[in-house]
Protein backbone atom coordinates (compact mmCIF):
# COMPACT_ATOMS: atom_id res chain seq x y z
CA UNK A 1 0.00 0.00 0.00
CA UNK A 2 1.46 3.62 -0.69
CA UNK A 3 1.57 6.57 1.74
CA UNK A 4 -0.16 9.74 0.76
CA UNK A 5 1.28 13.43 2.83
CA UNK A 6 1.83 16.51 2.50
CA UNK A 7 4.38 18.67 0.70
CA UNK A 8 7.75 18.72 3.50
CA UNK A 9 10.84 20.20 2.79
CA UNK A 10 12.16 17.06 1.12
CA UNK A 11 9.04 17.04 -1.09
CA UNK A 12 6.01 14.41 -0.15
CA UNK A 13 5.40 13.80 3.37
CA UNK A 14 6.05 9.36 4.20
CA UNK A 15 4.25 7.67 6.67
CA UNK A 16 4.14 4.37 8.41
CA UNK A 17 2.73 2.04 10.72
CA UNK A 18 5.08 -0.19 13.41
CA UNK A 19 3.10 -2.74 14.78
CA UNK A 20 4.72 -5.63 17.26
CA UNK A 21 4.29 -9.05 17.91
CA UNK A 22 2.25 -8.67 21.37
CA UNK A 23 1.66 -6.30 24.38
CA UNK A 24 5.60 -5.85 25.39
CA UNK A 25 7.14 -6.81 22.18
CA UNK A 26 9.20 -3.13 22.30
CA UNK A 27 7.51 -0.88 19.84
CA UNK A 28 7.99 2.58 21.91
CA UNK A 29 11.48 1.88 22.22
CA UNK A 30 11.79 0.93 18.41
CA UNK A 31 9.81 3.69 17.76
CA UNK A 32 11.41 6.14 19.43
CA UNK A 33 15.13 4.58 17.83
CA UNK A 34 13.34 4.68 14.40
CA UNK A 35 12.29 8.84 15.01
CA UNK A 36 16.08 9.42 15.93
CA UNK A 37 17.43 7.14 12.98
CA UNK A 38 15.64 9.61 10.78
CA UNK A 39 16.29 12.97 11.91
CA UNK A 40 19.91 12.12 12.30
CA UNK A 41 19.46 11.66 8.49
CA UNK A 42 18.10 15.02 8.58
CA UNK A 43 14.67 14.85 8.24
CA UNK A 44 11.37 16.48 10.54
CA UNK A 45 9.94 13.34 12.22
CA UNK A 46 7.35 12.93 14.18
CA UNK A 47 5.43 9.75 16.28
CA UNK A 48 1.72 9.34 16.81
CA UNK A 49 0.08 6.96 18.96
CA UNK A 50 -3.72 7.34 17.91
CA UNK A 51 -4.63 5.39 20.83
CA UNK A 52 -3.16 4.54 24.42
CA UNK A 53 -4.54 2.61 27.29
CA UNK A 54 -2.83 3.19 30.55
CA UNK A 55 -2.87 7.28 30.91
CA UNK A 56 -2.52 9.45 34.11
CA UNK A 57 -4.14 12.40 35.07
CA UNK A 58 -2.14 15.78 35.17
CA UNK A 59 -2.60 19.60 34.83
CA UNK A 60 -2.96 18.93 31.73
CA UNK A 61 -5.06 15.90 31.01
CA UNK A 62 -4.55 13.03 31.03
CA UNK A 63 -1.00 11.50 29.81
CA UNK A 64 0.64 8.23 28.54
CA UNK A 65 4.04 7.45 28.98
CA UNK A 66 4.59 5.99 25.42
CA UNK A 67 3.20 9.04 23.87
CA UNK A 68 5.04 11.32 25.58
CA UNK A 69 8.03 9.29 24.66
CA UNK A 70 7.19 9.46 20.71
CA UNK A 71 6.48 13.20 21.41
CA UNK A 72 9.87 13.85 23.39
CA UNK A 73 11.66 12.23 20.36
CA UNK A 74 9.54 14.11 18.09
CA UNK A 75 11.33 17.08 16.18
CA UNK A 76 9.77 19.45 15.64
CA UNK A 77 8.05 18.66 18.83
CA UNK A 78 3.84 18.52 18.39
CA UNK A 79 1.25 18.56 20.43
CA UNK A 80 -0.03 16.01 22.43
CA UNK A 81 -3.47 16.33 21.38
CA UNK A 82 -2.00 15.47 17.58
CA UNK A 83 0.47 12.81 19.11
CA UNK A 84 -2.63 10.92 20.86
CA UNK A 85 -6.06 11.88 20.01
CA UNK A 86 -7.23 9.10 22.75
CA UNK A 87 -5.84 8.45 25.69
CA UNK A 88 -7.48 5.81 27.75
CA UNK A 89 -7.27 5.45 31.57
CA UNK A 90 -6.70 2.19 32.61
CA UNK A 91 -3.53 0.18 31.65
CA UNK A 92 -5.33 -2.73 30.13
CA UNK A 93 -6.66 -3.98 26.38
CA UNK A 94 -8.16 -0.88 24.41
CA UNK A 95 -11.48 -2.10 23.77
CA UNK A 96 -11.90 -2.31 27.76
CA UNK A 97 -10.54 0.34 28.43
CA UNK A 98 -12.00 2.51 26.80
CA UNK A 99 -15.47 1.18 27.63
CA UNK A 100 -14.26 1.84 31.17
CA UNK A 101 -13.61 5.47 30.42
CA UNK A 102 -17.29 5.31 28.49
CA UNK A 103 -15.96 6.69 24.78
CA UNK A 104 -15.83 4.41 22.08
CA UNK A 105 -12.33 5.45 19.98
CA UNK A 106 -13.09 6.53 16.50
CA UNK A 107 -11.05 7.16 13.10
CA UNK A 108 -12.22 10.98 12.82
CA UNK A 109 -10.05 12.11 15.67
CA UNK A 110 -7.13 10.00 14.35
CA UNK A 111 -7.18 10.81 10.57
CA UNK A 112 -7.28 14.52 11.81
CA UNK A 113 -4.42 14.45 14.21
CA UNK A 114 -2.51 12.13 11.60
CA UNK A 115 -3.00 15.06 8.80
CA UNK A 116 -1.97 17.65 11.07
CA UNK A 117 0.99 16.19 11.95
CA UNK A 118 1.37 15.40 8.27
CA UNK A 119 1.60 19.04 7.53
CA UNK A 120 4.63 19.69 9.81
CA UNK A 121 6.87 16.77 9.38
CA UNK A 122 8.56 14.66 6.49
CA UNK A 123 8.13 11.86 8.44
CA UNK A 124 5.14 10.19 10.75
CA UNK A 125 5.59 7.23 12.55
CA UNK A 126 2.32 5.71 13.93
CA UNK A 127 2.72 3.31 16.58
CA UNK A 128 -0.15 1.09 17.15
CA UNK A 129 -1.64 -0.35 20.68
CA UNK A 130 -1.07 -3.85 21.31
CA UNK A 131 -0.72 -6.68 18.91
CA UNK A 132 -2.05 -6.08 15.05
CA UNK A 133 -5.33 -7.13 15.44
CA UNK A 134 -6.10 -6.23 19.03
CA UNK A 135 -10.03 -4.98 18.92
CA UNK A 136 -10.13 -0.81 19.27
CA UNK A 137 -13.67 -1.17 19.69
CA UNK A 138 -16.48 -3.75 19.05
CA UNK A 139 -16.37 -3.31 15.26
CA UNK A 140 -12.87 -1.59 14.96
CA UNK A 141 -9.52 -3.70 14.99
CA UNK A 142 -6.14 -2.17 15.43
CA UNK A 143 -5.53 -3.11 11.79
CA UNK A 144 -8.21 -0.55 10.13
CA UNK A 145 -6.19 2.10 11.51
CA UNK A 146 -2.83 1.66 8.77
CA UNK A 147 -5.57 1.02 6.28
CA UNK A 148 -7.88 3.84 7.08
CA UNK A 149 -4.01 6.21 6.95
CA UNK A 150 -2.90 4.00 3.83
CA UNK A 151 0.33 3.40 6.06
CA UNK A 152 2.70 0.57 5.02
CA UNK A 153 3.86 -1.96 8.35
CA UNK A 154 6.95 -2.00 9.99
CA UNK A 155 6.82 -5.60 12.83
CA UNK A 156 9.21 -4.85 16.03
CA UNK A 157 9.62 -8.77 17.25
CA UNK A 158 9.95 -8.99 21.21
CA UNK A 159 12.61 -11.66 21.45
CA UNK A 160 11.19 -14.04 23.81
CA UNK A 161 10.11 -17.59 24.26
CA UNK A 162 7.07 -18.03 21.37
CA UNK A 163 8.32 -15.17 19.02
CA UNK A 164 9.09 -17.06 15.96
CA UNK A 165 5.32 -17.92 16.16
CA UNK A 166 4.28 -14.29 16.86
CA UNK A 167 6.09 -12.90 14.29
CA UNK A 168 5.26 -14.93 11.32
CA UNK A 169 1.21 -14.96 12.57
CA UNK A 170 1.48 -11.61 12.91
CA UNK A 171 3.47 -11.15 9.05
CA UNK A 172 0.76 -13.64 7.57
CA UNK A 173 -2.35 -11.38 8.93
CA UNK A 174 -0.41 -8.49 7.51
CA UNK A 175 0.04 -9.91 4.48
CA UNK A 176 -3.54 -11.41 4.37
CA UNK A 177 -4.85 -8.17 4.48
CA UNK A 178 -2.59 -6.66 1.46
CA UNK A 179 -0.54 -4.28 3.85
CA UNK A 180 3.06 -3.61 2.37
CA UNK A 181 5.19 -4.68 4.82
CA UNK A 182 8.63 -2.76 4.99
CA UNK A 183 10.93 -5.10 7.25
CA UNK A 184 11.21 -6.07 10.77
CA UNK A 185 13.26 -5.24 13.92
CA UNK A 186 14.12 -7.07 17.18
CA UNK A 187 14.04 -5.94 20.05
CA UNK A 188 15.80 -7.98 23.04
CA UNK A 189 13.10 -7.15 25.69
CA UNK A 190 14.12 -9.91 28.22
CA UNK A 191 17.56 -9.81 29.37
CA UNK A 192 17.80 -13.61 30.60
CA UNK A 193 16.59 -14.99 27.83
CA UNK A 194 18.42 -18.21 26.66
CA UNK A 195 19.78 -18.38 23.20
CA UNK A 196 18.75 -14.68 21.99
CA UNK A 197 21.13 -14.81 18.99
CA UNK A 198 19.95 -18.56 17.55
CA UNK A 199 16.48 -16.99 18.12
CA UNK A 200 17.38 -13.93 16.22
CA UNK A 201 19.11 -16.12 13.05
CA UNK A 202 15.83 -18.37 13.15
CA UNK A 203 13.76 -15.23 13.00
CA UNK A 204 15.50 -13.99 9.87
CA UNK A 205 15.51 -17.69 7.99
CA UNK A 206 11.99 -18.12 8.84
CA UNK A 207 10.19 -13.98 7.85
CA UNK A 208 10.03 -13.26 4.31
CA UNK A 209 10.64 -9.49 4.83
CA UNK A 210 14.28 -7.56 5.33
CA UNK A 211 15.82 -7.28 9.11
CA UNK A 212 15.81 -3.68 9.66
CA UNK A 213 18.33 -4.32 12.80
CA UNK A 214 17.93 -5.88 16.47
CA UNK A 215 17.81 -2.92 19.20
CA UNK A 216 19.62 -4.12 22.31
CA UNK A 217 18.19 -4.15 26.00
CA UNK A 218 19.65 -0.61 27.57
CA UNK A 219 17.26 0.56 30.19
CA UNK A 220 18.57 4.41 30.52
CA UNK A 221 20.36 4.98 27.88
CA UNK A 222 20.04 7.53 25.64
CA UNK A 223 17.91 6.44 22.64
CA UNK A 224 19.68 8.62 19.88
CA UNK A 225 22.71 6.64 20.40
CA UNK A 226 21.68 3.25 19.77
CA UNK A 227 20.50 4.23 16.16
CA UNK A 228 23.78 2.73 14.59
CA UNK A 229 21.94 -0.98 15.59
CA UNK A 230 19.57 -0.33 12.91
CA UNK A 231 19.84 -0.81 8.79
CA UNK A 232 17.47 1.49 7.22
CA UNK A 233 17.38 1.04 3.38
CA UNK A 234 18.08 4.41 1.47
CA UNK A 235 14.76 6.28 1.49
CA UNK A 236 13.15 4.76 3.81
CA UNK A 237 10.30 4.57 4.52
CA UNK A 238 9.51 5.35 0.95
CA UNK A 239 9.06 1.98 -1.13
Amino acid sequence: MGTAGAEGKTGMSRAFFVTGTDTGAGKTFSSVVLLHALRQQGLRAVGMKPVASGSEATPEGLRNEDALALQAASHPRPDYALVNPWALREPTAPEIAARLDGVTVSMPPIVAAFDALKAQADVVLVEGVGGFLAPVNAELDQCELPRALDLPVLLVVGLKLGCINHARLTLEAVRARGFEVLGWVASDVEPTMLFPDDYFEALKAALPAPCLGRLPHSPGVDPATLTRFLDLPAGFPAA
